[in-house]
């Protein structure tokens, strides 16, 4: 039979909460406790459903039931939340806080360290090393990590970027533009026993062991529009041999293309003989 509690507890839901609980109770992504509730909920519903039988058919306490019938009579569905637990009192304040973040940014270690680490922020501070960690985190600091960048003493540097940006993004109708650069010191190495083929179960193999012919350089030419690349293999990279990788690629390239070659300003590339082979062909 209900009791003065049941009686004083009694849940009467409406179409639409009925419908909300179902859904709540038969969700696959809601915490397993709050579809409990739901099913807790629409067991109790009615005058004369008493919390011990309800608790019964479910398998769980009775008590258990009576707590979510009165959160729900009393708060409706959101009283099947958690409600905010206050937690564990902080340890470490907002000045202690500012003092690690003024330390990490403006301060170098005294032992000559080249930056922070987070036992190191953590005996000058007194904070714990994984309470340094979650506040640097927080802050998004890394002071482990460096990131180099270049100003440029170019006036005309503006104006080169709007350009050579332009060439990329909206390249001009009939023609090519072609990154060029080349990379030097590239070891040519030789393998003393042949490779070994990928086969079912598994990878690729080459011996460990192999032979030095010295190094190569690597002239190379990118088409930005299709991701091709025309490339020589020299044994110097002077002005000499970029000469001839640019004849190269003029005869690689539809006489009815226009070329925009995008280079650095390494010394060979403005070498005069350069720039009087380019000045022939504008």
């Amino acid at each position: 039979m209900p009791n003065a509690y049941t009686r004083t507890s009694i849940v009467a839901l409406t179409d639409g909460e009925r419908a909300e609980l179902i859904s709540m109770a038969r969700s696959r992504s809601l915490p397993a406790a709050l579809a409990l509730r739901a099913r807790i909920v629409l067991a109790c519903e009615g005058a004369d459903t008493a919390s011990t039988e309800v608790a019964k058919v479910l398998g769980i306490d009775r008590n258990t039931v009576n707590k979510w019938r009165g959160r729900y009579v009393r708060d409706r569905i959101s009283g099947l939340y958690d409600e905010l637990r206050p937690g564990r009192p902080r340890t470490v304040d907002d000045e202690r806080v500012a003092e690690l973040i003024n330390k990490t940014l403006h301060t170098k270690p005294a032992d000559g360290a080249t930056h922070w680490s987070t036992r190191g922020l953590a005996a000058e501070t007194g904070i714990s090393k994984s309470t340094v960690a979650r506040y640097l985190q927080a802050f998004q600091l890394k002071p482990h990590r460096v990131e180099s960048f270049k100003l440029s003493t170019d006036p005309l540097f503006i104006e080169k970027l709007r350009e050579v940006v332009g060439l990329y993004l909206n390249p001009p109708e009939n023609a090519l533009v072609l990154c060029v650069d080349e990379k030097s010191q590239c070891q040519a190495l030789e393998r003393t026993q042949p490779m070994l083929p990928m086969g079912l179960g598994y990878v690729e193999g080459v011996t460990h062991d192999y032979v030095r012919h010295g190094t190569t350089t690597l002239f190379a030419a990118l088409n930005v529009m299709n991701g091709r690349v025309l490339a020589q293999c020299r044994a110097r990279h002077r002005h000499q041999e970029f000469l001839d990788f640019l004849r190269a690629i003029d005869k690689a390239v539809p006489p009815e293309l226009d070329v925009h070659c995008i280079v650095d300003n390494y010394a060979s590339h403005k070498h005069p003989k350069v720039r009087a082979w380019l000045a022939q062909r504008p």
